[in-house]
């Protein structure tokens, strides 16, 4: 009977999960995807250490994130604003919404171009018909719902885990890039970039602000669900499901960026194609194995990914500017009873159509939209980790040792990749 009991409570456990798995699923952007498939191009499988770097540091700074979000029962702006000045956390809030603009550009206009490899016509067409049917779902459908459905599309990005299982892998390679780093990546500024970049993708501000604000979500739609702070003997079920949340939503985030980077490396970089300038160029990583059906594939994983992930940076920079404007915010409220979130979504969204029709380059501006993220998540990181280990905030839920170590040890190493970065281009500059 106790085995039954044990087995009741996982499959519970198991469907109360969700804010770390969308948040993970979200992570493999079309950013990210584009960023995982320069890295592979271009340096073969010289960087694949940086996911498993990245992977404990994401998971701990996601998980501050969550909890966060769960113990206080606000979002991170909210909390920000209790232990900063208001002046630096309306700073911290206009990076946010800069960033996210540039990268809901950058997405869109790559969902634009890699519909157009299958099926013809104009890609800024496409570009803004996404735009306004992600802007129209977001406005009526409650993320909730059709985030259901965008989950089956994203599993096109598993293609590229079978494509390592059909190319030939140089596995003593595979095996080294994985634990040791080769010295002369740190003496190249383009290698130091793509590290913030993978950093910024992997580590991005916008999913910060989004896994606290779905915990609040989770109290405000629970009538029995409370902030930890005022009913601490629910801590630790929920704790304990942010935790798996995280780490699994975390694992499959990383493990989908990892089969990207070696089977770039394995197909485009061997070929001696090191530079990707298009969308055709990342779709032939998947011909080895989706063979006509390669940009097909990549351009249902491209669109899938981004109607994914442009609600969660829309939806984050919304919720950060709503919570420092004291207005009511949440995907689930219609637009007339939450008006200003939604009007920054909108904004956020247009501005991002914007971007596509200046003719920046959409796999560039991807690109950079990591490494812009890489560079203002250091502030926010560092504003978070005082919040997290603040008692007058998180009461007796404050950042155990471990979850701390982890935290500042996640700020240090993106301070460190963006200080390096920074001083390589005023010296090249020089």
């Amino acid at each position: 009977m106790s085995g039954l009991r044990r087995r009741i409570r996982s499959i519970a456990l198991f469907e109360q999960l969700g804010p770390g798995l969308v948040t993970g699923a979200a992570d493999d952007d079309p950013s990210g995807i584009a960023t995982y498939s320069q890295t592979g191009a271009r340096f073969g499988y010289g960087l694949l250490w940086t996911m498993l770097l990245t992977y404990p540091l994401m998971s701990a700074i996601q998980l501050v994130s969550g909890e966060i979000g769960r113990v206080t029962g606000r979002g991170l702006a909210r909390n920000m604003g209790r232990v900063i000045a208001a002046p630096l956390v309306t700073g911290l809030v206009a990076l946010l919404f800069i960033a996210n603009t540039i990268n809901i550009g950058a997405d869109l206009a790559a969902m634009g171009a890699a519909s157009q490899l299958w099926a013809g016509g104009g890609s800024h067409w496409f570009t803004a018909g996404f735009a306004i049917l992600s802007l129209l779902l977001q406005m009526f459908v409650p993320y909730r719902r059709y985030v259901r459905f965008l989950a089956w599309l994203t599993l096109v990005l598993f293609a590229y885990v079978a494509v390592l299982m059909v190319v030939k892998l140089e596995w003593t390679q595979v095996g080294r890039g994985l634990i040791w780093p080769d010295p002369a990546v740190f003496r190249s500024k383009d290698a130091i970039t793509t590290i913030v970049a993978i950093f910024g993708t992997t580590i991005s501000p916008y999913l910060f602000f989004w896994q606290a604000a779905q915990e609040v979500e989770e109290v405000d739609q629970d009538d029995d669900a409370l902030p930890l702070r005022s009913a601490p003997e629910q801590a630790r079920p929920e704790l304990r499901r942010i935790k798996l949340d995280t780490f699994l939503g975390m694992a499959v985030s990383n493990l989908i960026a990892l089969a990207i980077m070696i089977a770039t490396a394995a197909t485009l970089h061997a070929q001696g194609k090191t530079e990707i300038a298009t969308a055709a160029d990342a779709a032939k990583a998947l011909e080895p194995a989706a063979g006509h059906f390669a940009f097909l594939l990549f351009s249902l994983g491209i669109v899938g990914t981004g109607l994914l992930s442009i609600p969660v940076l829309a939806g984050s920079a919304a919720y950060a500017v709503g919570e420092t404007r004291g207005w009511k915010c949440g995907l689930d409220k219609k637009p007339w009873e939450a008006v200003g979130f939604y009007a920054v979504i909108g904004a956020a969204t247009l501005l991002g159509i914007g971007i596509d029709l200046a003719g920046i380059d959409p796999i560039k501006a991807l690109f950079w939209s990591a490494v812009i993220n890489g560079v203002i998540a250091v502030p926010m990181m560092v504003v978070m980790m005082l919040v997290v280990s603040r008692r007058d905030r998180m009461g007796g839920f404050t950042a155990g040792p471990w979850l701390k170590g982890f935290g500042w040890l996640a700020t240090a190493v993106m301070a460190l990749a963006a200080g390096a970065m920074l001083v390589g281009t005023a010296l090249g500059a020089t």
